[in-house]
């Protein structure tokens, strides 16, 4: 399988100024004013980086390619796929990352793991387009099997995060003695300002044919997952792992909390374990994608024990990277404003018919912060 990887060369940086006693952020153009962890009384100063993740919702091109089934998404297509609809989606998409952790750090993430795109060309245009082509962003994609065509990928900015290595893992599923055709994981490991980071970005199978008979092919993407992590611990104890993606799962599903063994609760993770950064919204009610009156939140980010460590005590260390705060990106625009699916995702397509929107899910992402 051929291998796209390339990258632009920028500089960049922002600074979270911290102040003690006080916990509303405040942006600024060079950075965010806000409060010093919990109970340190000093005036510190904070680097404070987003990462995060979004599935784009079907981001194809306008031209067929006959390995994949992406005729729909054609000019001649079922959806009349054109030119100035893809435009408009990549502008649209381009917007919604430029935005993210934008209020906390004062600048758009500085890593974005993506699910549902076609290839790299359309990777290539998203970081090209206007709200996003002032920033040095990258790419790493590989071309999966998925029969739809559709992959996951990371953006980066390379004058932050540097990469030194990256893989693909077939995740090879059978289902009724058939083959099933999924999308790859991707590992891409690198120096994010000079700290060792391993990010992993998945789309697990879908809940097609019901959740209960497609469960077992999600197991089986989360055991290949946590063999990952596993070997990633082993071979470098001290680096910190970041697994993100659309795991068509919530929180509470099997596939996580027995399979990945992760936490909702930073006081019940252990060295060697996982923390479930978007449990908690879960648990309150709050999702990322809705379906029949039901919100599920499928789009999740898993952080390893050493990027919650010394953060639940009364004295807080912040002397490496650790994570801040989580979140769901979902400002109003991004939902629909009216009808019987107000509050839902604003879509680009629904039931065939053209919308004009953005996306099926909300992305979601998580602040890390460390003391300068």
């Amino acid at each position: 399988m051929k291998q796209f990887f390339r990258f632009l060369i920028w500089t960049a940086f922002a600074v979270l100024t911290a102040q003690c006693h006080s916990t509303r952020p405040v942006a600024s153009e060079k950075g965010t004013s806000t409060s010093t962890p919990a109970r340190q009384s000093a005036t510190k100063k904070y680097l404070a980086r987003t990462i995060a993740f979004y599935n784009l919702e079907n981001l194809f091109d306008t031209i067929d390619d006959p390995k994949t089934f992406d005729d729909d998404f054609t000019p001649n297509g079922k959806l009349v796929w054109t030119s100035d609809r893809y435009w408009k989606k990549i502008h649209h998409l381009s917007r919604v990352i430029s935005e993210i952790g934008r209020k906390e750090t004062g600048m758009p993430p500085v890593v974005v793991g993506v699910a549902e795109v076609e290839n790299k060309n359309v990777l290539y245009d998203l970081i090209n387009d206007e709200p996003l082509k002032k920033y040095p962003y990258s790419i790493v994609h590989f071309d999966s099997p998925d029969r739809r065509g559709i992959d996951v990928g990371l953006l980066f900015r390379r004058d932050i995060f540097k990469v030194t290595d990256f893989e693909r893992y077939p995740l090879v599923l059978y289902q009724d003695g058939k083959r099933i055709y999924t999308r790859d994981v991707l590992r891409v490991s690198g120096f994010l300002d000079g700290e060792k980071f391993h990010f992993l970005v998945v789309h697990w199978p879908s809940r097609r044919g019901g959740e209960a008979r497609s469960r077992p092919l999600r197991m089986k993407a989360a055991e290949l997952d946590k063999r990952i992590i596993d070997s990633l611990r082993q071979a470098e104890p001290f680096s910190k792992i970041v697994m993100m993606g659309d795991l068509n799962d919530d929180p509470v599903s099997p596939s996580v909390k027995t399979v990945l063994g992760a936490k909702g609760k930073k006081s019940e993770v252990t060295e060697g374990g996982l923390y479930a950064a978007m449990e908690h919204f879960y648990r309150a009610g709050i999702g990322t994608l809705a379906y029949r009156d039901s919100w599920n939140l499928f789009d999740q980010i898993f952080v390893s024990y050493n990027l919650i460590e010394g953060t639940t005590g009364r004295e807080k260390d912040y002397s490496s990277f650790k994570l801040w705060k989580s979140g769901i990106f979902n400002r109003p625009y991004l939902a629909n404003s009216s009808g019987a699916f107000k509050g839902y995702p604003f879509r680009t397509y629904a039931g065939g018919r053209y919308l004009g929107g953005y996306s099926d899910h909300f992305p979601v992402y998580i602040i890390i912060i460390r003391e300068m």
